[in-house]
Parts: structure tokens; C-alpha cells; sequence
């Protein structure tokens, strides 16, 4: 007997709940109509009515909730004339309803309700022709449904919102044909509220459906009429009658039987006997127990498991038992969680005018997790990294990470890890050196680079380059030897290097070549996996606008630096305190914010980082080394730095201006310029 069956489609991830299979939403347009939209709503103030029964003035909060969301205030303490003055943003159609609850915050008891109020959003429109835009609506609050005890007003700010009247009247006709019964039989009607009592919704009569089932009727966007099952949260094109839903029932338990059959079928060979397994063997074994209430696992057409919220019809990829469990802890004053208008949560720091999607109260516990985390990966006892050098305390790739066997794992695990602190704003404890940077920028090193990182071997090469290695008996190859963890190894520069001496017509070629090995020593394969990670999380060439210096602020911070100490802590060569251009430098400081003092250290020390010590435990290539500055030059020389002693060559500049012009050249246009 073949069976007319009803059509039903699954819930599935989505930005918005009750998906058909055919693509039908319960919100999104009708007949062309966009019945979503973003409301602002300002909870500005309310005045409560006198209590003679309470000596002490409640606490009140606002809350208000429509279509299944809820949103919150701050409390105010001990008072009947609470001022807020706060934003809150929801997702609402043309016939929503919002309703104010306002609580009086108990610590050891629960909350209690002052009044309520409802608005709907369909009478707002109409009464501002159809857009509201800085709406201030005066709320009459109620103790009960029946709003027979007035107990306050409720003042709010409403705003965002602008509907076209033609279309309006198009959905509103639909709306009301719905709430009258026109498509449905016998014109009896159960209404079904939400938990937060926002607009009811008609539903088919019982007398068609099966007992305890509740259906709704909605309208999809193309103007079709369909049914929802909030039961088994399915939908159907078919009118839901009992026989309609006996056939289904049926059909399903007819298909139940069959995969029944192919499950016995593919346990054949599955060694035991088989008919000793207890009936919970089918259930799935979970470690981490069962959902919290309201919740429910299911599986896509891919096979990828999502799951539903019941109470607030959503849903989400991410397990409520390790992640995406709604938080309920206040957020940081100056914040909003705001929705797109597809659903997705976002947050608005009013403080700095900054919007994000990541949640600020979960943001410490982030900020940690980056920051205890890179301490230890990028810790130099794992044989991954080492210091730069003997006072150098800057990171680069270690050449005997070999001696770990899954050590290129490692480095692409890190080269991702890297990428997420850059992509989410997170800190490392510890920042790499300056080739480095400029590696992950894809920038070519320059001999230059060589003396951040070793001053001696590039003090030794630009000896060569500036002295006659001929007259001096210097016999050298196109090799080098190299000692890793005792093991001395020769390198050749170039093939045949061995056997190719260095003369003055090649030097140049040699000091390049060797400076090249030196900047990349036999880590050739463990920055290609490094980067290999790196760029499947964020692409190198998205930070190509960056400098070196630049990226190191972004994955090390800035600290606040204390002018006071600074002074106190530097020295000087051929200038005294009372030089008029140590008087200006300071005045010029003085005047700088952070972020340019940061630039400005940078430029004469390479590092955006100060130890612990402060200025007073500033190192240098041969230990400690103060922060220095010395009168070298003439007055239209640019200042230099020499980043190994932290030292600053200040030429005699004959006026403030010409001083501050010339340093802020020096440390905002030039990038290696200026620097030795």
C-alpha cells in the first residue's frame, strides 16, 4: 500500500533556527519583506513607587526579552529613581513584542519582580511613520498580566529601525490572515507563549493534530504556507492531521527496523556473541556525560555533529559541556554584546569605540592561555629555540632541534600558534629576534641584521670588508665550521667552497655568503616548517605593510614606560645634563605618548622590551649597558644608534625644533638607516 507521506526537513547549524530542508526560515522575509532587523534599545531610567513595607530602597535591574532572547542591565543599589543610560541591541521583526521586566537584585534570596511591561514593535512603527529612530517610549510598569496596580514608569530610547509601509502592510495582512484563522479549520486555537511571554503564535487546532503535539503555522519568504512540529522540531509542507502523521510514524518505524537489519548485517564480523549485548550498548558512550538541560546532540547530512538549544532555538557547532555555554557573569563596564543581523554575537567597547568577536569576559583567561603557553613552547631548554646570545635574551630556532625526532611537528604546531596570537591580539611571554621578524615578514636580511644577533662575528666581517686580507696573510675558504652540541661540522659556502681561497676581488661575495649561512645555520628545514604552519592560520602576505619593528609590538605589546627611571638611568659622552639638547631631548620625550617613546627605544636598543629591572638592567652586546647618548656629528647629520650599546649619537642641534624634526625622521622613516 503506498502511503502519502508528509515531507519533513531536520534542523541544522545556522545563524538562524528552524531550517527546512528547502531553505525556509521562520524569520528572514515574507513575500520580499525583511522581517529582520537590528534594535537599539537605551534603557534610560524608571521611577518606582513608594514601598511602605520596605525600609530600604530596592536594586533594580532591567530585563528585556523578545522573540527567545534576554538581555540585562547593570543594577543600581538602593534606590526607587534607577538611572542605566544603557544600550542594548536585539534582533527583532515588525510584529515582535518586547517586554521589561524590572527586578529588585536580592543577594541571599532570589530576585524580585517590581513590574513589567510590554511594547510591541508593529504600534511603535505605525505611531512614527514607520521608522524609529530615537524613539523615547514613557513604559507604564504593571505587577501582573492584568495591569490593574501600577507601580512605576519605565523610560526607554529606542532606535534602528525603518520599514517600507507598502511592504509592511503586505506582511501585516499575512500576519493578521494567520492570527484569524483564515487557513485554518474549525477556527479553534491553542496560543503557545514563550518562556519569556513574547508574542504569542498560532498554532493548528488539536482536533486536526494528535494529541499533546504542538504545531505552528509560518509563511516562508516566497509567501508558502508550512508547519512546524515543536516537538520533534521538524517541518512539513503537508497540513499535519492524524493520518498524515500516522503514516509518518509508521514510515519511520518501518525504516528503524530496516537499519536495525544492517546493523546485524555489518556486525557479522565482529568477534563475540553478539545476542549477549545489553540494549544500552547502542547508546553512544560519552566521557563527558550528558548535555545540560536543554540541550540536544545531532548529526548533519556531512556527518558533522552540531547541537540545538531548545529553550532558545539555536544552534552551534561548539559542545556546551567544554565551550559556548552561555555566560552569565556581567560584562566589563563600557561593553554591549550586540548581534549581526544573521544571529552572531558580537561586542562593543564604547570605552575605545572597538567592536570584536571575542568575549571580553573570557578575554584574561585567553590572554593567559597565550601567555603561559608560549612560555613554555618557546622555552630555550627544549632544544627548540635558543637566545640570540651571550646577553641577548631574543629568541631564534636552534640548529640541534634535530635531536628531538618530531621537532618539525613542533615548529608547525608553534608556526600556527604564533599566527592565532597575531590574529586575536594575544602576547607571547618572550619575542624573537630581529631576522626573525623580518623571516615572518618575508623581508630579505641585510648584513645589518647580523650584528642584532652575534656583534662579534659581524664586527669580525666588516674588519674584512674594510682592511686588505692579502697584505694581512689572512687564509680563508669559501667554509665554515660549525659546532653543534660538541659535533664540528665545515660548511661550504658555495660548491667546491673548500677549495676556493678568499682574495680581495671576492671577499664581497664571501662576507655575503657567510653572513647568509650565519642568519640561517642549519635551520633551513625548521623555519619552513615553522611558516608552513604560520600560513595556514594567516597568511604571510597579510602582514607585508608591517615592519620588523612593528610586528614585534604586536606580539610582545608595549610597556608603559617610566620617563623618571629613564632619565635616572642614562649616561652621557661629551654632553652634560644641563647641555641645552639633553634639555630639549627630555622636553621632546616629555611631550612623546608611549607608542612614539616605544619607537624611539627601539631605534637605539632593538627591542620594544625592557627587563624586569627596568633601564637601570638595560644589556648590551657586552653585558650591562646603560642607555646611552653622545654628541657625535654635525647639526644636519641625522641621529644614529648603535643597538649593541644601546647608545644614541645626538648631533649638536642648534635649536628645539630642528631636534625634534630630526629624531622623528630617524625613528619613524628609516628602517635600518641610521642604525649600526
Amino acid at each position: 500500500m503506498a502511503l502519502a507521506l508528509p515531507r519533513f526537513g531536520h534542523v541544522t547549524p545556522s545563524s538562524q533556527p528552524y531550517v527546512m530542508d528547502s531553505g525556509v526560515t521562520e524569520s528572514g522575509t515574507s513575500n520580499g519583506y525583511p522581517m529582520k532587523a537590528q534594535l537599539q534599545i537605551i534603557v534610560l531610567s524608571a521611577k518606582l513607587k513608594e514601598n511602605k513595607k520596605n525600609w530600604f530602597g530596592p536594586s533594580p535591574y532591567v530585563e528585556v526579552t523578545v522573540d527567545g532572547q534576554s538581555k540585562k542591565t547593570e543594577k543600581c543599589s538602593n534606590t526607587r529613581s534607577p538611572k542605566w543610560k544603557q544600550p542594548l541591541t536585539v534582533i527583532v521583526t515588525p510584529f515582535s513584542k518586547l517586554v521589561f521586566r524590572v527586578w529588585s537584585h536580592q543577594t541571599l534570596k532570589s530576585d524580585v519582580l517590581l513590574g513589567m511591561a510590554t511594547l510591541h514593535v508593529s504600534d511603535t512603527l505605525k505611531s512614527n511613520d514607520m521608522k524609529i529612530s530615537e524613539v523615547v517610549q514613557t513604559l507604564q510598569l504593571y505587577t501582573d498580566r492584568h495591569q490593574s496596580d501600577v507601580v512605576g514608569d519605565l523610560f526607554v530610547c529606542l532606535d534602528g529601525m525603518t520599514v517600507d509601509p507598502e511592504m509592511f502592510a503586505k506582511a501585516e495582512a499575512d500576519h493578521h490572515t494567520t492570527s484569524n484563522g483564515e487557513s485554518q479549520p474549525n477556527g479553534d486555537y491553542s496560543i503557545r507563549r514563550s518562556r519569556d511571554s513574547s508574542p504569542a503564535v498560532d498554532v493548528v487546532d488539536h482536533q486536526s493534530s494528535p494529541s499533546g503535539q504542538s504545531w505552528e503555522r509560518r509563511v516562508d519568504q516566497m509567501g508558502r504556507v508550512y508547519f512546524v512540529d515543536h516537538i520533534t522540531r521538524t517541518t512539513t509542507w503537508q497540513r499535519p492531521t492524524m493520518e498524515t502523521v500516522r503514516n509518518y510514524e509508521q514510515w519511520q518505524h518501518q525504516r528503524s527496523q530496516l537499519q536495525g537489519a544492517m546493523q546485524q548485517f555489518n556486525q557479522r564480523f565482529i568477534i563475540g556473541p553478539q545476542d549477549q549485548v545489553s540494549a544500552p550498548q547502542n547508546k553512544e558512550f560519552d566521557p563527558l556525560g550528558p548535555l545540560p538541560h536543554g540541550w540536544e546532540k545531532r548529526t548533519d547530512s556531512n556527518g558533522r555533529v552540531y547541537f540545538v538549544h531548545h529553550p532558545t532555538r539555536s544552534t552551534q557547532w561548539e559542545d556546551p559541556r567544554t565551550q559556548g555555554l552561555l555566560n552569565e557573569k556581567p560584562l566589563p563596564e563600557g561593553w554591549e554584546m550586540r548581534f549581526t543581523v544573521d544571529g552572531i554575537p558580537y561586542f562593543v567597547d564604547h570605552n575605545r569605540r572597538t567592536t570584536t568577536y571575542i568575549d571580553p569576559r573570557t578575554g584574561k583567561s585567553s590572554l593567559e592561555w597565550f601567555f603561559l603557553l608560549s612560555h613554555e613552547v618557546l622555552n630555550p631548554m627544549y632544544c627548540l629555540f635558543e637566545y640570540a646570545g651571550k646577553d641577548n635574551y631574543c629568541l631564534q630556532i636552534n640548529p640541534a632541534s634535530y635531536i628531538n625526532p618530531d621537532h618539525l611537528k613542533y615548529f608547525k604546531f608553534i608556526g600556527r600558534f604564533i599566527a592565532m596570537a597575531l590574529f586575536h591580539g594575544k602576547f607571547i611571554d618572550t619575542g624573537f629576534s630581529l631576522p626573525f621578524y623580518k623571516r615572518i615578514l618575508n623581508k630579505p636580511l641585510a648584513l645589518k641584521d647580523l650584528e642584532s644577533i652575534d656583534p662579534e662575528f659581524y664586527n669580525s666581517l666588516m674588519w674584512i670588508k674594510d682592511n686588505n686580507i692579502e697584505e694581512c696573510e689572512l687564509e680563508m675558504f669559501f667554509s665554515v665550521d660549525k659546532d653543534i652540541l660538541g659535533e664540528i661540522t665545515t660548511h661550504e659556502l658555495k660548491p667546491g667552497g673548500g677549495d676556493i681561497q678568499v682574495t680581495e676581488e671576492n671577499k664581497e661575495e664571501y662576507i655575503r655568503l657567510v653572513a647568509e649561512w650565519r642568519l640561517s645555520r642549519g635551520v633551513e628545514e625548521q623555519t619552513q616548517a615553522f611558516f608552513e604552519g604560520f600560513n595556514e592560520v594567516l597568511p604571510q602576505q597579510y602582514l607585508q605593510y608591517f615592519d620588523a619593528k612593528e610586528l614585534e609590538v604586536m606580539l610582545c605589546g608595549m610597556q608603559e614606560i617610566d620617563l623618571t627611571d629613564w632619565q635616572r638611568n642614562t649616561i652621557y659622552r661629551h654632553y652634560a645634563r644641563s647641555s641645552k639638547q639633553i634639555i630639549w631631548f627630555w622636553q621632546f620625550i616629555k611631550e612623546m605618548d608611549n607608542e612614539k617613546r616605544m619607537r624611539l627605544l627601539q631605534f637605539v636598543t632593538g627591542t620594544c622590551r625592557l627587563p624586569v629591572g627596568g633601564f637601570a638592567d638595560l644589556m648590551g652586546s657586552n653585558g650591562p649597558q646603560k642607555f646611552c647618548i653622545e654628541k657625535v656629528g654635525k647639526e644636519n647629520w641625522l641621529p644614529r644608534s648603535h643597538t649593541c650599546f644601546n647608545r644614541l649619537d645626538l648631533p649638536p642641534y642648534k635649536s628645539y625644533e630642528q631636534l625634534k624634526e630630526k629624531l622623528m625622521f630617524a625613528i619613524e622613516e628609516t628602517e635600518g638607516f641610521g642604525q649600526e
